[in-house]
């Protein structure tokens, strides 16, 4: 049996970051100055001058890896992860070691080059150490050492769930030992993790067994009795978490606010709520619209032109769209189909060979050059560059009743293209999983993801095998 010892696990990381620190800055002006060079030669500083900035560059680090997460506990946190916070926390630090020494304090005879490859070298040996570090982990858990016994209080969806995962993912180097629960008859099993008692059962057992953490996974009509248990596992000292059997009430990621003292369970976690986020995605929509529409107006010129000599009718075709927090608003498309009476406009949308799109149109809605008007709703503040299609309101009458969650896209802006889009999902595809790839989108968002929505599509966006 272990304890929680990932405390002093990260003290020996702190201490192994900083000697690879150490060693990369040495390395770099050994790289520069030596193998690259016959020795540092006139005019170049030598390395003692280097070995001064240590003592502010090794704690500098240690606080960076802290705040991008690279010291969370490595049991449930993905390699990517962990390799990207690396990566992060070495870019924010060399771009401050170069603000100060070359901008602030002006010491321009520290070599570029051996910043450079001091970044190279950082992020390559501390990522080979990380993986390495994972995978000997991983070997020492399959042979049954540096394991944590976990015994789960409350038979439910969420305990099932729970030994799903667990079993799913060996390396983690957990192992669920037993369930308490007043239903479930003892010595039923799930996967192989028996039930071996009622939940009275609990004030026995922890003093007999040497558990390493406890999981309150009790299901919703059995939440009279958790007080009860929380005390029970607090007195006993055992490390106690909690897993909510909420998942078919909230059906994404939750996450707590501290509200003077009163934590606060929020259903769904959006970030473009946050005021800062939202300026910074308005800036980068206006931004981008204004660049979009000066380079596009050559192409959209042609396109207006070639609509208004092809076929009788408006160039400019507006069609009333849903929009941020439900509300209407007009949204700008070249006209590619026939002109036809709003009646008949509302009935559906376009189909396979409808008869309606005209031979224009059907080059322009392939290439998506019909959508490049929606830049004017971008400056006008109705969309944004990525986010979630809008829909008309008819069909968003409909599918709020027969798609779980479908009114969530309406928590911001629509946009021009999005993470379904780029993903396939245009035209006559599944709303359902239209809405499921637009969902992780809004919980998800970040400007990193913007931007490389903003790429794919430029790759995989325009040319729209869905449009008809």
């Amino acid at each position: 049996m272990i304890k929680d010892n990932q405390k002093v696990f990260n003290q020996l990381l702190v201490m192994i970051d900083a000697a690879i620190t150490a060693a990369s800055f040495l390395l770099a002006y050994c790289f520069k100055f030596y193998l690259l060079g016959d020795g540092p030669g006139l005019g170049v500083l030598p390395m003692g001058d280097y070995l001064t900035l240590l003592p502010a560059v090794i704690p500098i680090y240690a606080f960076l890896y802290y705040v991008c997460d690279v010291y969370a506990p490595k049991r449930t946190v993905r390699r990517r992860f962990e390799i990207f916070g690396i990566v992060k926390a070495n870019t924010i630090g060399i771009v401050a070691l170069i603000i100060v020494l070359y901008m602030i304090i002006r010491e321009i005879n520290f070599s570029r080059s051996v910043m450079g490859f001091f970044y190279v070298f950082n992020v390559f040996l501390t990522s080979c150490f990380r993986l390495g570090l994972r995978r000997g982990l991983r070997t020492i858990r399959s042979k049954g050492y540096n394991l944590k016994h976990i015994l789960l209080v409350g038979y439910s969806r969420a305990a099932e769930e729970y030994i799903d995962r667990l079993l799913d993912n060996p390396q983690w180097g957990y192992v669920a030992c037993g369930i308490l629960d007043d239903h479930i008859p003892a010595g039923t099993t799930y996967k192989g993790v028996k039930v071996l008692g009622r939940l009275g059962n609990l004030e026995i057992i922890l003093p007999e067994n040497k558990l390493d953490e406890i999981a309150i996974s009790l299901s919703l009509k059995d939440y009279d009795h958790l007080e009860g248990i929380v005390a029970i596992c607090e007195k006993s000292g055992v490390h106690t978490k909690f897993i909510p059997d909420y998942n078919s009430l909230i059906p994404s990621k939750p996450y707590t606010e501290d509200l003077m003292g009163l934590p606060v369970i929020n259903i769904r976690y959006v970030p473009l709520t946050n005021t800062g986020n939202i300026i910074i995605k308005r800036i980068m929509d206006v931004a981008g619209a204004l660049v979009g529409i000066v380079v596009t107006s050559p192409i959209m010129l042609l396109a207006a032109l070639l609509v208004k000599f092809t076929s009788p009718g408006p160039v400019i075709y507006r069609q009333e769209r849903v929009g941020l927090h439900n509300k209407a608003f007009y949204m700008y498309k070249f006209r590619s189909m026939e002109r036809q009476a709003p009646s008949e406009e509302r009935k559906a949308w376009t189909v396979r060979n409808d008869p309606r799109v005209t031979p224009i149109g059907k080059i322009l809605r392939r290439t998506s050059v019909d959508e490049l008007p929606q830049l004017f709703n971008i400056l006008k503040g109705d969309m944004s560059l990525v986010g979630p299609r809008p829909e008309r309101p008819l069909f968003v009458e409909k599918f709020k009743e027969e798609i779980p969650r479908y009114m969530v896209k309406h928590q911001v802006r629509p946009g021009l293209t999005g993470w379904a889009q780029v993903n396939g999902l245009r035209g006559d595809t599944s709303i359902r999983k239209r809405i499921e790839y637009d969902i992780y989108y809004i919980e998800n968002w970040t400007v990193w993801f913007d931007l490389k929505i903003i790429l794919m599509t430029f790759f995989t966006g325009f040319i729209n095998k869905n449009a008809y």
